[in-house]
């Protein structure tokens, strides 16, 4: 079987001995028009897009990431203008593998097998579906890998061992573990070790699996998890948008500069601590 577009990305970063580097938008924001402009120019720097797809009741998401659904649906974005945004992106030059990321309603909402035929049709890589917990999500994930997509099942500092193991035997190429109790964008309640220590007992499992580790993760704390497979900023990019309009400058450029020094971050954890072990 050919590798995903996902594990491919994985893989090259591998051979370059650091994390990949996956990037959290809300789609439409701060409107559609930069929202496009803005994935368009973080992909010469990113390894993976990751696209929320806006809902009135995301309440997994701090401040920063609600602010940004907060415009983006005051700016009329709809589920079918997500999938123009990601279909035009993935025609782009250096377009990446690209995870849409949501809530279960509005798949229900779309229709499930609309949304996932959909999903194919404009090349989305992955999804993540945040209140589509395991084993609820079976059958939706193997509908989804029927049709080449990636399900990414999520992990959390209190799943229990023997559950861990079931989810990850059904997981894909990827696994998105949740670094802390809280909502995204909150500041690390616990230290970059502790962290790293849940993470390695969780590669154990299966070294095979793409691990990634978002939720708190900042230009700060990033070269912290050069050991890990992938971090996710999301939160401290949708501030840069918020500050970018506040301060009537372009987001597009200031993005994409943020974007630039996170892979600066990385690379440079990389080329100073040595190989991942």
């Amino acid at each position: 079987m050919k590798p995903s577009n996902l594990a491919l990305a994985f893989k090259k970063c591998r051979q370059e001995n650091r994390p990949a580097l996956l990037t959290y938008t809300v789609s439409g924001d701060p409107n559609k028009k930069k929202s496009f402009e803005i994935l368009k120019a973080i992909s010469s720097h990113a390894d993976i897009c990751e696209i929320g797809i806006g809902h009135n009741c995301n309440t997994g998401d701090g401040k920063q990431i609600q602010n940004s659904t907060y415009r983006a649906i005051k700016n009329g974005i709809k589920i079918k203008d997500t999938f123009i945004i990601v279909k035009k992106f993935k025609k782009t030059k250096n377009a990446k593998p690209c995870i849409l990321m949501g809530y279960y309603n509005s798949v229900v909402q779309y229709g499930e097998n609309r949304f996932i035929k959909k999903c194919k049709q404009v090349g989305v890589d992955g999804l993540i579906v945040v209140d589509l917990p395991w084993p609820e999500n079976k059958t939706f994930a193997k509908k989804c890998k029927k049709n080449s997509i990636n399900f990414i099942q999520l992990l959390s500092p209190t799943t229990s061992k023997s559950r861990m193991k079931k989810i990850i035997r059904d997981s894909h190429d990827m696994i998105y573990l949740i670094s802390m109790l809280s909502t995204t964008g909150g500041k690390l309640k616990v230290s970059p070790k502790k962290i790293l220590e849940n993470y390695n007992k969780i590669k154990k499992i299966n070294k095979s699996k793409n691990l990634v580790i978002g939720f708190g993760i900042t230009s700060k704390n990033i070269s912290s998890f050069k050991k890990a497979d992938g971090c996710v900023v999301g939160s401290e990019i949708c501030k840069k948008i918020s500050n970018s309009i506040e301060k009537r400058q372009n987001p597009v450029i200031n993005v994409s500069k943020m974007v630039k020094r996170l892979l600066y971050f990385i690379w440079f954890s990389r080329n100073r601590f040595g190989q991942k072990s």
